[in-house]
């Protein structure tokens, strides 16, 4: 048995060996090239080198309703291809406002900034985009939610309709900051109701 296994071996390493080099890999899928290099040069001229050398933008036909997204760990943009139907602009506008994204987290550094805060603000006064507001107002496709759990106050019988259930005891905030200065209050605890 052991002889087999080896013997076999033996033939496989032969085989790769006499095989031609294995081809350069191929990018990933979805990879932009053009723009990958473009955010290169603009977060090069921001001074950000080390921001610059991993930097990469990529078309994603999996996104829905989300023009783009910015992954600070990969240093990673993420573009909905359906943002083509719009125009060079609105690509070009969506690239730079989460390359902002990025920008901002580079210069915070290991501090915590809010997503559209003062510092994503100045990154987009430096990319050219001063007025970049924090959502885009395009009519991609939304996603029906069926939110099938209810909730209900006891107090002031509000209604609180949730596609998840609560995992957690969970009360009224406006009962609660009401009656009992913003803290938990049980009488104000939400109580799940039959849809109607």
């Amino acid at each position: 048995m052991q002889l087999d296994f080896l013997s076999r071996l033996t033939a496989r390493v032969r085989r790769n060996l006499s095989a031609e080099p294995p081809l350069p890999e191929r990018e990933a899928p979805g990879k932009d090239d053009t723009l990958t290099e473009r955010a290169r040069e603009l977060v090069r001229g921001l001074g950000l080198a080390g921001l610059a050398g991993g930097v990469t933008v990529r078309w994603n036909p999996r996104m829905r309703s989300t023009a783009g997204l910015a992954n600070y760990a990969k240093s990673l943009i993420t573009l909905n291809p359906k943002l083509a139907d719009f125009g060079e602009a609105e690509i070009d506008q969506t690239f730079r406002h989460e390359l902002a994204h990025l920008i901002a987290r580079e210069r915070a550094g290991r501090r915590r900034i809010a997503p559209h805060g003062p510092e994503w603000k100045q990154a987009c006064r430096d990319l050219g985009i001063a007025d970049e507001k924090r959502c885009h107002n395009l009519p991609l496709p939304r996603r029906q939610v069926l939110r099938k759990h209810l909730y209900r106050c006891p107090e002031c019988r509000v209604e609180i309709r949730r596609v998840r259930p609560f995992r957690t005891r969970v009360a009224c905030l406006a009962c609660c900051r009401k009656h009992s200065g913003g803290r938990f209050d049980e009488r104000f605890r939400l109580v799940k109701s039959q849809p109607g």
